[in-house]
Formats: structure tokens, C-alpha cells, sequence
């Protein structure tokens, strides 16, 4: 006699639903990161910018006043280094791909 198709033993269920649950989880923390990921990526453009300003001073260039062009950059606001679509995206894809493969074998199994 033949089992009853079960929803839960499938992997592509789990797959599709941590994917999902991926995506309601980057929708709650968007805000969030990314005020921590500008104040991160601040501070490292801050330590990159001190790197250049003392590379030029020990080159016997001219000193730069790193305030001032602290100042310029925050009056503009500078694209993510680390973007949060990226991985938004990817779990997309992987919700998508995991519920055409949990629907292709749904599908094999009443047949």
C-alpha cells in the first residue's frame, strides 16, 4: 500500500520556508541595519582616510584637513558598501526556486 504524500518530509518544503521566513526577517531589520551599517562603514572610510592623510604626511605632501572633508561627506549621503537587496535578492531566488521544485514534486506525487 502507498503512503499518503507527506508536506513536511519534503525538503524543498523547509527550503521554501526558511526562505521565506529569511525575507520576512531582512524586511524587519532594514531599518536597523542600515544605520548600523552606515555608522560601520563610517567608521572604516574615517580609519581608510586617516591611512591616506598619514601616507602623504610621511611622503612630506601637504596635510589635508580630514574634519572638513568629514563634514563634505556626511552632507552627502554615500551608496552602501554593503548593500542589504544583495542578500534579499538572494533569498528571493531561493524561495523561488525551492517552491518550483516543492510544487514539481507535489505534482509527481498525484500522478
Amino acid at each position: 500500500m502507498h503512503e499518503p504524500y507527506r508536506l513536511t518530509d519534503n525538503p524543498w518544503f523547509w527550503a521554501l520556508l526558511f526562505a521565506v521566513m529569511s525575507l520576512v526577517g531582512i524586511g524587519l531589520i532594514a531599518p536597523k541595519f542600515d544605520v548600523r551599517q552606515r555608522q560601520i562603514e563610517g567608521r572604516f572610510l574615517g580609519r581608510q582616510q586617516a591611512a591616506d592623510e598619514r601616507a602623504r604626511r610621511s611622503a612630506g605632501l601637504e596635510p589635508v584637513d580630514l574634519a572638513e572633508q568629514a563634514r563634505d561627506r556626511d552632507a552627502v549621503a554615500p551608496k552602501r558598501i554593503v548593500p542589504l537587496w544583495t542578500l534579499a535578492t538572494l533569498a528571493a531566488l531561493a524561495a523561488g526556486g525551492s517552491g518550483y521544485m516543492l510544487r514539481r514534486e507535489i505534482l509527481a506525487s498525484r500522478k
